[in-house]
C-alpha cells in the first residue's frame, strides 16, 4: 500500500473492492451525522481525489448508495443524502401541500405534460363517464424542498376542467388549481395501494435508481355533491414516505 492509498483509508488486495470501501466509508459518515439529511455530498471529482481513485470508481460507490436508498442523484445538481421518510396520511381529505408544509418542508408540483385523451375503461368507470369521453390527462412531479416524493397521472372530466392544467402549472398545487375551477372542497372516495419496481422513466422523474420499489396509490376524488372529479395514479418513492391510513 502506498502513502496516498493509506491516507485515503483504502485497503488493497484483501478482497474488498475500492468502490465498496468508499460506499462503506460514506455510509458510516452519513450515519455519524457528518452529512445531514438533504445535504449535498462532495462532487465526484472531490471524492475521487480524497480516495485516490478514478471517478468511475466513485460513481459505482454512489450508485450503490442510491440503490440502497441512502442518497439520491439529481441530474445536473449532484448527490444528496435522503431525508427521513415523510409521514403521509391517507384519509378523506388528502392534500399533498398541507401534508408537506405540516412537516416543515416546502411543497411544489411540476406539470410535466398535459393532453386531452379519450377515457379508457378504468378512467371512465372512476369518473362516471362513457368510455371514450374526452378527459384531461396530466403528468406531474411533486416535490418537498426540491426533492421529488411522487409522480402522478391525473385524469379529470372535460369540459368542466378545461383550464386546470394552466392553473396547476401556475400554482403548483392540485387543491389551488381546483379552487380556480370553482371546486373549493373535495374528498377521497376510494384508495388502492400496491407496490412494484419503477420503470426507467418513472425512476428518472423521482431521482431513484431504475428498479427501486415505488408505492402505487390509485384514488378517486369527488366534489361536495358526490360527483367524481379526479382519478389519480400516484407513484411514491417508497423510501421517502410512510403512508399512514386513517380517518
Amino acid at each position: 500500500m502506498d502513502a496516498q492509498e493509506q491516507a485515503a483509508g483504502l485497503v488493497r488486495g484483501e478482497g474488498l473492492t475500492a468502490w465498496r470501501q468508499i460506499a462503506d466509508a460514506l455510509t458510516a459518515e452519513i450515519a455519524a451525522g457528518r452529512y445531514a439529511p438533504g445535504q449535498q455530498l462532495p462532487a465526484e471529482a472531490a471524492l475521487a481525489t480524497r480516495f485516490a481513485v478514478n471517478r468511475h470508481t466513485v460513481r459505482r460507490a454512489l450508485a450503490a448508495l442510491a440503490e440502497g436508498g441512502l442518497v439520491r442523484a439529481s441530474q445536473g445538481r449532484g448527490t444528496f443524502v435522503e431525508e427521513a421518510p415523510l409521514a403521509y396520511p391517507i384519509g378523506p381529505r388528502t392534500r399533498f401541500s398541507e401534508i408537506v408544509a405540516g412537516a416543515g418542508r416546502e411543497a411544489w408540483g411540476d406539470l410535466v405534460a398535459a393532453t386531452t385523451v379519450p377515457a379508457g375503461t378504468e378512467q371512465a368507470a372512476s369518473l362516471a363517464l362513457a368510455p371514450g369521453a374526452p378527459i384531461l390527462e396530466l403528468l406531474t412531479v411533486h416535490r418537498a424542498d426540491g426533492a421529488p416524493l411522487s409522480t402522478a397521472l391525473t385524469w379529470l372530466p372535460l369540459p368542466r376542467f378545461a383550464g386546470f392544467a394552466e392553473a396547476y402549472a401556475a400554482r403548483g398545487s392540485i387543491t389551488r388549481a381546483f379552487a380556480t375551477c370553482g371546486v373549493h372542497d373535495y374528498t377521497r372516495l376510494s384508495t388502492r395501494i400496491r407496490a412494484r419496481p419503477a420503470d426507467p422513466a418513472e425512476a428518472q422523474r423521482l431521482d431513484i435508481a431504475p428498479g427501486r420499489v415505488v408505492l402505487v396509490v390509485s384514488s378517486v376524488n369527488i366534489d361536495p355533491a358526490g360527483v367524481p372529479i379526479q382519478a389519480n395514479r400516484t407513484l411514491f418513492a417508497a423510501d421517502r414516505v410512510e403512508l399512514v391510513i386513517g380517518g
